[in-house]
């Protein structure tokens, strides 16, 4: 796989910070003609390295300002649970993030809602939804103090 170069990185952290950048305004910013330019976006789009251009919205301002993060236990750990597990929890509009996890717990999620109520109903659809778990442990975040999609490229 070829590496990225200097132009490949700054095209990638200008995308980050705005992905409504034109293409002519990204090629001035890393000093390139606009063909050029457009080529390098497409290798990196072929390449899976830009997944998508998507907006950013403010959960605050669309009344979303509850964060969660869910930690689950489970003693089952086949491949059937695995896949009905997964699947169920991406269903799930409220998981913004979802990881398997080493340590003490086995899975955790990102949740956002609108306040403890919503939370609530999301926590009942989860348990009743999902069979198995032995243990699920909810903390609440109380105030952002980084967010940032940015990678570090």
């Amino acid at each position: 796989m070829d590496k990225l170069d200097l132009a490949d990185r700054r095209l990638l952290r200008l995308l980050q910070g705005n992905a409504a950048l034109s293409l002519a305004e990204l090629a001035d910013q890393v000093n390139l003609t606009t063909t050029p330019c457009w080529k390098r976006l497409k290798r990196l789009e072929d390449r899976g390295i830009i997944k998508q251009r998507v907006a950013l919205l403010d959960g605050k301002k669309l009344g979303l300002s509850f964060t969660a993060f869910v930690q689950v236990k489970t003693s089952n750990h086949s491949e059937q649970w695995y896949n009905t597990f997964v699947n169920t929890v991406a269903g799930f509009v409220e998981v913004m993030e979802f990881y398997r996890m080493a340590g003490e717990f086995d899975y955790m999620m990102k949740v956002v809602v609108e306040d403890m109520a919503a939370f609530d109903l999301f926590y009942k659809k989860l348990v009743t939804s999902v069979k198995e778990l032995s243990n699920v442990t909810s903390t609440f975040a109380m105030e952002p103090l980084k967010y940032t999609t940015a990678l570090p490229v």
